[in-house]
């Protein structure tokens, strides 16, 4: 049985919405838009909650897809400890929170499994003006990669997407035609933005890959390829300008 955290809506509610799509019936765990059970990944008590929910109406899952997240911009002088605590709590404690639950109920009941977070290409990637969510999807990252080693001999399976800017609510009201999207465009390889498909697609590889564990799998139409050191980009747009 698929369990989708943070199926409500953007990449999740996309991956919820392809398992329909082959007559799978997912359970969805999100606080907004439309899900079946509640659940704050950041707070203990509600994870556990909404697993003792899930396995009395449901079942057990054996596939978790875990997408719940929040953006956040900020210079690291000007972040408070609130910041940190908000980011790394929905970005980092939550989806181990959401992994550590299912994976001691499958273990309990001797069953295997798959896990795939959502991580991001910032989790390797320098953003000056994302600091927290950088660092929190690092963490996340490396989170994934122990996980996989440490339920490997449970059968368990656990691995992750690295998506590069992809066009959920995440992006707010940003214009995805003009502004610091149209430089992210041409930045990357495929030269478009992401989108909440092509994440799916992704995901659903990784729960069908038997032999694959521990990975973060970038998703980013070649977006993370781009480097800051460009003279062959330089001398083509000088010319392409003169």
């Amino acid at each position: 049985m698929p369990l989708v955290v943070g199926g409500g809506s953007g990449i999740g509610r996309a991956i919820a919405d392809s398992y329909r799509a082959a007559g799978a019936a997912p359970v969805v765990w999100d606080i907004a838009g439309p899900h079946d059970v509640t659940c704050d990944v950041a707070d203990p008590r509600s994870v556990d909650d909404a697993l003792a929910a899930t396995l009395e109406r449901f079942g057990l899952p054996d596939q978790l897809s875990v997408t719940a997240g929040i953006g956040h911009s900020g210079l690291l002088v000007d972040e408070s400890v609130e910041d940190w605590d908000r980011v790394m709590g929905v970005n980092t404690k939550g989806p181990w929170l959401v992994m550590r639950a299912v994976a001691r109920a499958l273990i309990a009941e001797k069953r295997t499994g798959s896990m795939v977070a959502t991580s991001s290409v910032s989790a390797h990637l320098v953003d000056r003006a994302m600091g927290l969510y950088c660092a929190s999807k690092s963490a996340l990252s490396m989170i994934v990669k122990v996980a996989a080693l440490e339920w490997a001999p449970f059968g368990i399976r656990v691995n992750a997407v690295g998506p590069g800017v992809t066009e959920t609510p995440m992006l707010g009201r940003a214009p995805t035609d003009g502004g610091w999207l149209q430089g992210v465009k041409a930045r990357t390889a495929l030269g478009r933005l992401g989108r909440p498909e092509d994440i799916v697609a992704a995901v659903l590889a990784l729960h069908d890959l038997s032999w694959v564990t521990g990975q973060v799998l970038d998703c980013d139409g070649g977006l993370s390829l781009h480097s800051p050191i460009d003279a062959f980009g330089e001398a083509e747009r000088a010319r392409a300008g003169s």
